[in-house]
């Protein structure tokens, strides 16, 4: 009901590609309905890609002769997810998202990896030469599965909050000459892990952006700066970027992703110590309610758009799948960032198994990494416990090990020092 209907809606506009799509759900009824609005779509006048939407109800079905697998899932339940985010609030540990790091992001790598074990079986001996484009949390941990089970698989993970920073950036020019260029006319190298990125370098039509976006920061760090866009998010995803302002004081390279984000990876003490210090940082926190709330709503939308009463919208969703399916089609060429492990190391001073977001230039069957440099030593610092947990939870989900996961929970920079080990290994309990 959400990044398909995007998809869908991206591939109809899209006059260079064609074919047939088909999609695998455990809930069958929901692919069934996706069906229908696919092919209503396929129909509709303003279309100007062919395809064709089926239903299928193996992944044999689903895979067999695929040139591409787009994996995007909810790994297991809105309750599940309740408990993933809210429970630890009990110790005082806030989480304005919970799906990539902290307790919330190490409980759901521990329902999503057992899947991509799954899928990464299923690629190798049905579809081993398709490209895999992930768009699941936990990203690193998804596309690490894909690559642990099956090495040669050919996969990488898509993210947009490099996208939203680009345009704050955009946004800041706007601000500095009246005109905002499109966010893709801005040249950043970006390295780090998945929503924990950063710029070291922002360049447009020549001009280096780095010291504009040093007094910018500067000027709008008490008040925050929010992207074009705010308004038309609901509250509780919104931000001000005065937390990239502050990294940027602190680490003097660009963060590039949303506050929310950004602040799940840094010293629970910081930027999410009690209810007080989130306000003054201008940032949400997402509550599971909400997100329950709004599925509801979009699942009467979906029997709608089923029953045709309603009509079908089509516009660009801004992601880039589309792009790359053609420039691996050899349609077209991009730069763009991707997740991947750092088998040639593009960050130079992180292991090669760990997956870490940069540049990669995207051609005809070819995803190379652009060498992106190391991450700076504070920046490094700050990741290293997250590069850790990439391996420790892992093996945890592989191995069933609760005793990985305690680990991977006391080396959260949320959790550590915030509670004793008889808590942690309580809260652990719990969730699980």
């Amino acid at each position: 009901m959400g990044w398909a209907r995007m998809f869908m809606s991206d591939l109809a506009l899209e006059p260079e590609l064609g074919g047939e799509v088909r999609l695998y759900d455990i809930d069958i009824e929901a692919a069934k309905r996706n069906e229908i609005i696919g092919n209503r779509i396929a129909e509709d006048s303003r279309s100007v890609g062919v395809w064709k939407y089926l239903t299928v109800l193996t992944l044999r079905e689903a895979l067999t002769d695929a040139d591409f697998v787009i994996t995007s899932i909810l790994p297991g339940t809105f309750e599940q997810m309740r408990l993933d985010v809210h429970l630890p609030e009990r110790l005082g540990i806030y989480q304005p998202v919970g799906d990539t790091v902290g307790p919330g992001g190490i409980m759901r790598a521990l329902r999503t990896i057992p899947e991509y074990v799954i899928f990464a079986e299923a690629i190798r001996d049905f579809a081993p030469e398709a490209w895999v484009i992930n768009y699941t949390n936990p990203m690193s941990q998804c596309v690490r599965t894909l690559y642990h089970v099956f090495p040669q698989i050919k996969a990488f993970g898509c993210c947009h909050e490099v996208f939203s920073t680009q345009d704050m950036l955009a946004s800041m020019l706007r601000h500095e000459t009246g005109e905002k260029p499109p966010r893709d006319e801005i040249k950043v190298n970006v390295k780090g892990i998945n929503h924990f990125t950063w710029f070291d370098t922002a360049i447009y039509q020549g001009t280096d952006l780095m010291p504009l976006f040093a007094r910018f920061s500067e000027s709008y760090y008490e008040k925050g700066f929010p992207n074009d866009d705010y308004e038309k998010h609901a509250e509780c995803f919104r931000y001000t970027n005065r937390v990239k302002f502050d990294l940027y004081k602190r680490c003097g390279f660009i963060a590039a992703a949303g506050d929310r984000h950004l602040v799940e990876f840094m010293p629970g003490d910081m930027y999410l110590k009690d209810k007080d210090s989130i306000k003054s940082w201008g940032f949400a926190l997402t509550s599971v309610d909400w997100r329950i709330a709004d599925r509801a709503q979009r699942l009467e939308h979906t029997k709608r758009l089923v029953k045709s009463e309603e009509e079908i919208t089509l516009k660009s969703s801004g992601e880039e799948g589309i792009l790359l399916i053609k420039a691996l089609c050899g349609l077209t060429s991009v730069t763009t960032n991707v997740n991947l492990p750092n088998k040639v190391l593009q960050i130079a001073n992180l292991p090669k198994e760990t997956v870490v977001e940069t540049n990669a230039d995207v051609s005809k069957n070819s995803v190379k990494p652009v060498p992106a440099g190391s991450l700076p030593d504070k920046i490094h610092t700050l990741t290293q416990p997250h590069i850790e947990n990439q391996t420790q939870v892992l093996n945890a989900a592989l191995n069933n090990d609760k005793n990985a996961i305690y680990k991977a929970f006391d080396c959260e920079p949320l959790v550590h020092g915030r509670c004793t080990v008889a808590e942690l290994r309580a809260l652990v309990d719990d969730m699980r």
